[in-house]
């Protein structure tokens, strides 16, 4: 392999086939079915099948998933060598594009590979919309922990467009090199329905069924009325713009009646310069006491933590607020805050009020909804999905650690380093498993709410992306919940207990429709 995949040039073997597969199959299932008949030829027989190997990230000298500094090359070359190993029919021809202008580049010097292996291995580079865009046959792959978000998003919306892009988001390489094999059915004469086709069958059969048995958990919940009656007239702040604005902020106030404020970066950072030193000290001394352990923050950026959280509830209370939600990634990154939130957002979440990361207004509206239904905290989170095990992984860098409600015995905590940048200070909780997880978004603007189901299993400890990892098996169809990520984001909002039941109640209350997306 040559040192450098992005080097590499197009191949220039045969044009694409595209003659149709088996004469009078019109579907792709039916496609797929007559294919079991013509078995794949061995690659002594025949010219191996031409994949052009696209590894799509943004450069990791910024904050970016996996995190900055990633080192890209080395796991480039380790990925290659076992596609290679895996798939000896194939022959893949590594590149890589970091943005949707070198995309553009690669699809112009390929007139004659036989499809495209995009491996996104970092969020946000724009590549992988670019190939999709070509109409060739792509092979969608998540890095999970790095490229997930914008997987499932393209994904999603991909195949909502009726394009001929198949997927996998898996921890087994087996399961991408099985799906990598049926480009090998291109060279023999299929269709490229049948080859997405051949790839969703080989996803769904390495896809673990289960029916997830849970600990025992009866979620009290307010009565909808008196529920409805309590959020009516709360305020969520917004600091430093908000995901929406001000058309989510109105549709709040019509459907909940919840106020939601625009604040400006400077009166934070104003309450964080004057912040009380003895307050900022005494919450940095209570993680510090209260955590199992703390990893890379100084005791200096921990009470830095400390003086954020004092100057968010300063804010708070000078503006009667229940809750709020900061633009934090891009307050740090562009120096308007001088600390990260997160520390404050799990004091506040773990207090009963709400504390939600980077502007995302529906899922702040969200959390304060349900935790005024059910008394317990909610956990936003960028997913990733393993098929393989049948999981959902919420991740994100501020978690709650008592999840049961405040009154509850809190979960052990370590206090790490903000993933993406290595800088700040922020919890990695580590939640109970074995219990029933209900995960919503609830849009005020479509009267709709999201929902899925998933047994609580495991506190994943991996380095790549943000530092809470919680693991869940999905209780459902985890080929539908591939499907929603483009037209509701990325971000899901999960709350301990099985919620099935009294969000339909809270729904049919507001006038709302319940989407089940597994």
């Amino acid at each position: 392999m040559a040192s450098d995949p992005s080097n590499l040039t197009a191949c220039s073997c045969c044009r694409l086939s595209r003659r149709s597969f088996l004469a009078g199959c019109a579907s792709a299932g039916a496609g797929a079915l007559a294919l079991e008949a013509l078995p794949l030829r061995s690659a002594l027989a025949t010219e191996r099948t031409k994949v052009r190997l696209v590894y799509a990230y943004a450069p990791s000298t910024s904050p970016i998933w996996p995190n900055i500094g990633y080192d890209f090359e080395a796991r480039k070359t380790e990925l290659t060598e076992k596609l290679r190993k895996a798939c000896p029919e194939v022959e893949f021809l590594p590149v890589t594009a970091s943005n949707g202008g070198e995309a553009k580049k690669v699809l112009e010097g390929d007139k004659e590979v036989d499809g495209y292996l995009v491996w996104i291995l970092g969020i946000w580079s724009g590549a992988p919309k670019e190939i999709i865009a070509s109409g060739r046959p792509t092979l969608l792959v998540d890095h999970l922990y790095g490229g997930s978000g914008e997987f499932l998003i393209e994904y999603a919306a991909s195949r909502r467009a009726g394009r001929k892009v198949a997927g996998v988001s898996s921890s087994r390489i087996e399961d991408i090199a099985e799906a990598a094999r049926c480009f090998s059915m291109l060279k023999q004469g299929a269709g490229v329905d049948a080859f997405v086709a051949a790839c969703d069958e080989r996803r769904r059969k390495a896809t673990p069924a289960s029916e997830p048995a849970c600990r025992p958990d009866p979620v009290k919940t307010r009565d909808i009325a008196e529920c409805l009656q309590l959020v009516k007239g709360k305020k969520l702040l917004a600091v430093g713009g908000g995901w929406g604005m001000p058309e989510s902020g109105k549709a709040a106030a019509e459907v909940l009646g919840i106020e939601v404020v625009p604040v400006a970066f400077p009166e934070l950072h104003a309450a964080f310069e004057t912040a009380d030193p003895e307050e900022a000290t005494r919450y940095a001394e209570a993680w510090t006491k209260r955590a199992a352990k703390v990893i890379e923050p100084s005791a200096e950026e921990i009470r830095r933590s400390g003086a954020m959280c004092a100057a968010i509830r300063k804010v708070m209370k000078d503006r009667g607020a229940d809750g709020i939600t900061i633009n934090c990634l891009g307050g740090f990154y562009e120096g308007h805050l001088k600390a990260y939130p997160c520390l404050g957002f799990t004091e506040l979440n773990d207090s009963g009020l709400v504390g939600g990361c980077e502007g995302d207004i529906k899922s702040a509206l969200t959390m304060m909804v349900v935790g005024t239904l059910t008394d317990r905290p909610g956990y936003i989170s960028d997913p990733v999905i393993d098929t393989s095990r049948n999981q959902i992984i919420y991740v994100h860098c501020v978690a709650p650690t008592s999840v049961f409600g405040p009154k509850a015995p809190a979960s052990p905590f370590h206090i790490r380093s903000h993933s993406e940048d290595r800088k700040g200070a922020v919890v990695r909780s580590l939640m109970p498993t074995g219990y029933m997880t209900t995960s919503l978004e609830i849009d005020c603007g479509s009267r709709q709410i999201l929902v899925h189901r998933a047994k609580a299993v495991e506190n994943v400890d991996e380095d790549k992306a943000c530092r809470s990892k919680l693991a869940a098996e999905v209780k459902g169809d985890m080929e539908k919940l591939l499907g929603e990520w483009d037209r509701w984001g990325w971000h899901r909002v999960t709350f301990y207990g099985d919620l099935r039941e009294p969000i339909g109640e809270l729904a049919k209350a507001l006038r709302m429709k319940v989407v089940e997306e597994a």
